[in-house]
C-alpha cells in the first residue's frame, strides 16, 4: 500500500456576508499564509452553520474578522449573529481546553476574550486605517511574531477592544490608542486586534464595503483610503506566514 504524506489543512472561519470582502478576505489568508485553496478551506459562518467541527482534521484554526462585537447587547445583535456566537464560542472553548493551534483576526479578540474571561467592551476603540504597533518583550520572543521589528505600522478599525487579561495570558503587542493589540493563551491559542491579513489594496476594500457600518462617515472614505496608502505596512502578514510554518500538520494518507 502506497502511502503519501502531506498537511492537514487550515480551516478560515469567515464571519463576512459580503462577497466582495470575503472573498478578498480569503484570497489574501491564502497568499500572505503560502497556501492554496486545498490548504486553506473556508466556511462563511454568515451562510451557513458551522456543523460539526473535528479539531483533528485541522493543522490550525484561523478566524476572520468582520463587523459583529460581542460586547454589543444581545438585544442589538441580529439572529445570525447569536447563532454564531452559540457556535465559536464553544469551539474556541474546546482549542483553548486543548492548546490548539489557533489564530483570530480582530474578532479573535472578542471572542477568544469572552472564552477566557477577558473584559471586552469599547474602551479602545481604534479608526479605521493604520496604526503603530508596539511589541512587549514577551512578544519580541514569540514565535510567531519573531520576523516583526518591535515596532511597525498595521491596518485595523474596530469598535470594541480587551481592556483587561486575566493573568495567564500572555500580551504581546499593544499600540497608543489600544493597549491590547495582541495576546496568547497557552502556547498556541492566538487573537490580533490588527488584521495580519491587510495589505493597502486590501483596506481600501474594507473601507468601501463598510462605508456604511459606523466605523467612518461614510463621506470620508476616500480620505481615509488616501491616508492608509500612505503608511508603509509591510510586517504584519509574517505573522500569518509564521502560523502556517509552525502548525501545518503531516498527516499519513494510505
Amino acid at each position: 500500500m502506497r502511502t503519501t504524506v502531506d498537511n492537514a489543512p487550515f480551516l478560515l472561519l469567515s464571519i463576512r456576508a459580503e462577497d466582495e470582502a470575503a472573498d478578498d478576505e480569503y484570497r489574501a489568508v491564502m497568499r500572505f499564509g503560502g497556501l492554496d485553496a486545498t490548504g486553506l478551506q473556508r466556511i462563511r459562518l454568515t451562510e451557513q452553520e458551522l456543523g460539526t467541527i473535528d479539531l483533528a482534521d485541522w493543522s490550525g484554526i484561523i478566524l476572520g474578522g468582520g463587523p459583529f462585537n460581542v460586547s454589543d447587547p444581545p438585544a442589538e445583535k441580529d439572529g445570525t449573529q447569536l447563532r454564531i456566537e452559540r457556535e465559536l464560542l464553544p469551539l474556541i472553548g474546546t482549542i483553548v481546553d486543548r492548546d490548539l493551534p489557533f489564530l483570530g483576526c480582530c474578532y479573535g479578540v472578542g471572542t477568544l476574550g469572552t472564552v477566557i474571561g477577558a473584559t471586552i467592551d469599547r474602551t479602545y476603540s481604534e479608526p479605521v486605517g493604520a496604526a503603530t504597533i508596539t511589541l512587549t518583550a514577551a512578544g519580541r520572543r514569540d514565535p510567531i511574531f519573531v520576523d516583526l521589528p518591535e515596532v511597525f505600522d498595521a491596518y485595523g478599525g474596530h469598535k470594541e477592544g480587551a481592556t483587561v487579561l486575566p493573568p495567564h495570558v500572555v500580551a504581546l503587542a499593544s499600540s497608543a490608542q489600544c493597549p491590547v493589540q495582541a495576546f496568547r493563551v497557552g502556547e498556541n491559542a492566538y487573537a490580533t486586534q490588527f488584521h495580519p491579513e491587510l495589505d493597502a489594496d486590501g483596506i481600501c476594500t474594507r473601507i468601501d464595503v463598510y462605508s456604511d457600518h459606523g466605523y467612518f462617515p461614510p463621506e470620508t472614505a476616500e480620505t481615509l483610503k488616501v491616508a492608509a496608502r500612505q503608511r508603509n505596512v509591510t510586517h504584519p502578514p509574517a505573522i500569518l506566514r509564521r502560523f502556517v510554518q509552525r502548525y501545518g500538520r503531516p498527516v499519513d494518507r494510505r
